[in-house]
């Protein structure tokens, strides 16, 4: 039978591994902003229980906790050596941007409720596209653009200008939201030849150097009652497990993919919010929030 040469050829389909691998990697993302939620309810629920307890104080136990489930088990396997994993500058980076950003997000979460905040620190979605040209050489299409413009939009009409003390905390979420965007591009880095494990173990390595030298500047104060301490161990706990899932997330699918659905989080937030401390925002704030929301979710699609 003679050869056919006009009949235009059939892609091979991509291999399943990239397919399953992809699909793990958004369902651990899925899990992640469910106990980043719950995380963020408890960073504001504790200020309502000590009033007097610094928001530093409650990050430094939250990535304490995050660095005894790693080194225990690893010390009882005879696997820490493993954890620190090829030592390249983007896992240090890793730690220094999340921290910091885990910092910022935590001393806005206690000003201005775990909603409001949440969608200001997931504009870290639309600094991953922002950035990605220039760290993952990742091209953004006129649309894509089009949508992080939309984006800061929505930001935009979260912050009060009228009230400084809410204009301090809404700038620093989202600072918080571009320091975690370069922390989950160094991720999408160092995790092409590190396990998520060495991942998250600079992260609370680098966290623990910055809150030190934090709290040899500012001093800290310790939690007052047995309340207080068993809901840092909650924070510690969810933060944790969010942690490892999202690492996990960005080390197997896209990152701008895993980014759009990252925007789980602000809204479990919200509904956190408003659900157990009748925290609503204002008509202009939720304006602002669905702008946010819309956008980055779009964006990945965009690109």
């Amino acid at each position: 039978m003679p050869d056919t040469p006009d009949k235009p050829a059939i892609a091979p389909p991509l291999p399943i591994s990239d397919h399953t691998r992809s699909r793990r990697g958004l369902i651990d993302m899925l899990i992640a902003c469910l106990l980043f939620s719950v995380m963020n309810a408890g960073v504001y629920a504790i200020g309502l229980f000590d009033t007097g307890l610094p928001a530093s104080v409650v990050s430094f136990i939250r990535i304490l906790a995050n660095l005894l489930i790693l080194v225990i088990p690893a010390m009882i396997g005879g696997q820490l050596v493993e954890l620190f994993g090829d030592g390249r500058p983007s896992l240090w980076l890793r730690g220094l941007f999340g921290s910091t950003a885990l910092m910022l997000s935590f001393a806005a979460i206690t000003r201005i409720g775990p909603g409001e905040s949440a969608f200001l620190t997931a504009s870290s979605g639309v600094f991953v596209v922002l950035l990605g040209p220039l760290v993952l050489n990742q091209k953004n299409s006129l649309l894509a653009w089009l949508a992080i413009i939309g984006s800061f939009s929505g930001v935009s009409l979260l912050f009060d200008i009228r009230d400084s003390h809410n204009l301090l905390a809404q700038a620093m979420a989202l600072l918080s939201g571009l320091l975690s965007a370069l922390a989950y591009l160094m991720v999408a880095r160092a995790g092409r030849s590190n396990a998520p494990q060495t991942v998250i173990f600079y992260f609370c390595l680098v966290g623990l150097a910055v809150h030190a030298l934090y709290f040899a500047q500012f001093g800290y104060r310790l939690p007052g009652s047995p309340e207080s301490w068993g809901l840092l161990m909650l924070i510690g706990l969810f933060g944790s497990g969010a942690q490892h899932f999202m690492t996990r997330a960005y080390q197997t699918a896209p990152a701008a993919l895993v980014s759009s659905i990252a925007y789980l989080t602000p809204v479990l937030s919200l509904a956190w919010s408003i659900a157990l401390f009748e925290r609503i925002p204002a008509q202009t704030a939720l304006l602002g929030a669905a702008l946010i929301l819309v956008f980055g979710v779009l964006l990945p699609f965009l690109r």
